[in-house]
């Protein structure tokens, strides 16, 4: 039941996801952090298999490093989600990874930016997106809430609804979420919204 979306306002770009480990009717952990920080300036968000979610989202960090390595400047946030899409679709006509993306970015001359890249190698630039069963609800409240011009207060308070309504609405529904924000200063991770805390683990 997961649950990834995002949104770009007036400078910036945001993107929230679910952070609960499942399998089958297990819940593994509640605080599995499932939006990468790409570079300064970058986040991907994904959803799907775990194994292929982790190995697929570092694997294209470690090649953005690589590139601004070797190149001396970084891969633009257009340019990432083009990266991103052609190993998607190399992968799928020989060992498919089961990966859905939404990378954020910001570029002092483009501004901030919003990419939908899904396991079958789909790319669109949007201004919101969502995957999981939770995009049902978030992307109708953001359909009727979103604004291009939203201040990030607005944006927090728009993900909050969304957070909300999936929690409300959608019958095992992931208690926890992270929210991260990308624009001028940097990508960041901005706040967590638990209801759900993991239990410590005893020493003993």
């Amino acid at each position: 039941m997961e649950c990834v979306f995002g949104m770009v306002g007036n400078g910036f770009a945001l993107v929230v996801a679910d952070s609960s480990a499942v399998h089958s009717i297990l819940v593994h952990k509640s605080n599995e952090d499932k939006i990468m920080i790409l570079d300064s300036h970058k986040l991907m968000g994904a959803s799907g298999e775990a194994g292929d979610r982790a190995q697929f989202t570092e694997y294209v960090q470690k090649n953005v490093a690589l590139y601004q390595f070797r190149n001396g400047i970084p891969l633009t946030t257009a340019a990432t989600a083009n990266f991103t899409r052609g190993e998607l679709a190399t992968a799928l006509r020989k060992n498919p990874y089961m990966v859905n993306i939404i990378l954020g970015g910001y570029e002092k001359e483009t501004g901030p930016s919003l990419y939908y890249i899904d396991y079958i190698a789909t790319l669109h630039k949007v201004d919101k997106a969502a995957f999981g069963y939770g995009s049902y609800f978030s992307l109708a409240m953001m359909d009727r809430h979103y604004r291009k011009d939203m201040s990030v207060e607005e944006a927090i308070d728009l993900a909050d609804k969304c957070i909300m309504e999936i929690r409300s609405r959608l019958v095992v529904a992931p208690p926890n979420f992270v929210i991260k924000i990308v624009d001028k200063d940097g990508a960041r991770e901005y706040a967590w919204r638990e209801s759900v805390k993991d239990a410590p683990v005893s020493n003993s």
